[in-house]
């Protein structure tokens, strides 16, 4: 499937902020299950300082502010081509060693409430397993926009029995991991069908199996990435795939808002009302 995003971030401050530097992950990478046709990032109000690959081979680059900006807007806009392979990602990549995925991060360090949900989940294979993993955080926990925060942990969401879909992907990536299955925090973009309009980007969770390698799980929705799914940004949790993060001087207010589009192009639009 051939995707077009329109990704918009707009910082607004009351007063002038004098010194600004951000982290930007917002440029997908093609691979396994991608290829990126055209992709740009654009910044208003700051300046693009330098790009790299970070540890976990994700696309970043830093942008700083100084000097009397009110404004920031970031876009990020492009074409994407996916591939429906039924949530395989494939082998591990980079030089991040494997068992990495089995560290504990503060988002996704177990309490009592995920060790209970990890020993309850059976399977006769580990796939079986994350599989059932995934359908019992989907029961358990209410997708409920607005109850929990990016600070919330695996733990607290599960407690709550409400969050979005970065506190089901810490869910299940602290639960995977008690049962010694490496596991990784994804971020990007999902087309939601009749709702090309969001107000965020997307979060899932990939387990790494024997024979398959890294296997998407979207506890949120409760089914495997297919061609619908754009990958940005994979990490040990949400802090390591956070499209903006960084560091702001000074006591301005913040007022911050997000518009975003994933929709098929117009070729491939035309192409399903064809068939």
């Amino acid at each position: 499937m051939r995707l077009k995003i329109s990704h918009t971030t707009e910082y607004l401050y009351d007063e002038p902020v004098p010194y600004l530097l951000q982290r930007l992950r917002l440029t997908p990478i093609s691979g396994p299950t991608q290829k990126v046709l055209n992709w740009s990032v654009k910044v208003d109000g700051a300046k693009i300082e330098t790009g790299y690959f970070d540890q976990y081979g994700n696309h970043v680059e830093l942008v700083s502010v100084e000097g009397a900006e009110h404004t920031i807007r970031i876009t990020a806009t492009g074409e994407v081509e996916t591939l429906d392979k039924a949530g395989v990602f494939g082998a591990h990549l980079g030089c991040t060693p494997l068992w990495l995925y089995l560290r504990d991060t503060g988002r996704t360090k177990p309490g009592k409430l995920v060790r209970e949900l990890a020993k309850s989940v059976k399977g006769d294979s580990e796939l079986a397993q994350m599989h059932a993993l995934m359908d019992a955080i989907h029961e358990t926990v209410a997708y409920t926009p607005g109850t929990t925060t990016t600070e919330t942990t695996a733990e607290e969401a599960l407690a709550a029995k409400t969050g979005v879909c970065q506190d089901h992907a810490h869910i299940f990536i602290a639960a995977a991991r008690l049962s010694g299955v490496p596991a990784r925090y994804v971020s990007g973009y999902l087309l939601i069908e009749d709702t090309p309009e969001q107000v965020a980007t997307h979060a899932w969770a990939e387990a790494h199996i024997p024979g398959l390698g890294w296997v998407g799980f979207d506890a949120a929705n409760n089914l495997c990435p297919d061609d619908r799914y754009v990958r940005i940004a994979s990490g040990l949790c949400y802090r390591d795939c956070a499209p903006v993060s960084g560091m702001r001087i000074g006591p301005a207010g913040e007022n911050l808002k997000v518009h975003l589009t994933v929709k098929p192009t117009q070729e491939q639009s035309q192409g399903q009302s064809q068939s």
